[in-house]
């Protein structure tokens, strides 16, 4: 489990990201592009994923990122490694079925209408990795190393002189001039 701990030190974060900062900071399909060795790439739909990723798996995966709580989140981090596992249209077909099915049951929104359930949304996850083609597996260490030289290229966020409004903008809004008043 000890090799696990440097996934599980990726954040997952809703959306999709322009660069992942230093502690992760990226959609789930997207640090399974990064994992699976991929240059790193924004994934605002499935249809960016490359080829060898089931474009239904990956939006069940992406529908329960961003619906999820950040706690819930990061519980999909073991699923990163295996999301590249696209198959004949066949069964691209059937995953799609199985999902819409599970989507349109009341298993995911209930008790109430628009309340979601984490957990069932894990279970369909699951089970449409269980249909067709499994993905090949990738060890561990191989992935985290993946997400690490990410992590570790990426530069920390730097602050603007100035602050955070451009110097134009605060001429037009009269703050320039309140602000040097004020020193």
């Amino acid at each position: 489990m000890s090799d696990f701990s440097h996934i599980l030190n990726w954040k997952l974060l809703r959306g999709s990201h322009k660069f992942p900062g230093p502690d992760g900071g990226t959609c789930i399909n997207e640090a399974a592009v990064l994992a699976c060795g991929f240059p790193y790439q924004r994934v605002g739909s499935v249809k960016a994923m490359p080829a060898c990723f089931s474009r239904p798996i990956c939006g069940l995966a992406m529908h329960l990122n961003d619906n999820a709580t950040d706690a819930q989140r990061q519980r999909l981090m073991p699923f990163v490694t295996r999301l590249a596992c696209a198959d004949t249209p066949e069964v691209e077909r059937e995953r799609e079925r199985y999902i819409d099915a599970y989507l349109n049951s009341d298993n995911l929104f209930s008790p109430a209408p628009g309340q979601f359930d984490f957990q069932r949304g894990l279970a369909a996850l699951e089970g449409a990795l269980a249909i067709g083609r499994q993905v090949d597996p990738l060890g561990l260490e191989e992935a985290a190393g993946r997400l690490d030289t990410v992590r570790a290229s990426a530069k920390p966020a730097t602050k603007r002189p100035g602050g955070l409004l451009p110097a134009k903008l605060k001429g037009w809004l009269g703050l320039s001039q309140a602000l040097e008043s004020a020193e």
